[in-house]
């Protein structure tokens, strides 16, 4: 019984590892979704000070982050894009100013290695998940 605990007992934990990562990760991800939405209607439309894209993004960014306080180990990128006006060559868009932002968010999971007898767990570098949203900079509440 000792040995078949002792090649038991490490894969064990490796997989009980493995399933706290992948709650934390689904926790950290339903949060950035949320906040992602509600950092880029709130600061990526008018944000404050400047009106640059560049001040919006980070603004975002910012606003991601201070939402994402409970998660150390999450990094999060913003970058904004233009959009397409859509328009043909004979007729004008609706909304050319339309701008997409991406927000990503990297879970770096913990630990980074554990090597345990007979068993070493080395998960992936970092885990991804992004969230898109467009919006029209330049006119308060037009969210496509």
């Amino acid at each position: 019984m000792t040995v078949e605990l002792a090649v038991v007992a490490p894969v064990v934990i490796v997989i009980a590892l493995v399933a706290l990562n992948l709650m934390r990760y689904v926790e950290a991800c339903a949060a950035f979704d949320q906040a992602a939405l509600d950092a880029v209607v709130a600061h990526g439309v008018a944000p404050a000070g400047e009106q640059s894209q560049e001040r919006a993004v980070e603004e975002v960014r910012a606003a991601i982050e201070l939402s994402l306080g409970d998660f150390p180990r999450c990094e999060v990128d913003v970058r904004a894009e233009r959009v397409p006006s859509g328009g043909t060559s004979g007729s004008f868009s609706v909304s050319p100013l339309l701008t997409r932002y991406v927000c990503s968010l990297s879970y770096r999971p913990w630990p980074l290695a554990a090597r345990l007898p007979g068993v070493t767990f080395e998960p992936p570098l970092a885990l991804r998940h992004e969230r898109s949203l467009v919006v029209d900079r330049y006119r308060p509440g037009v969210v496509v």
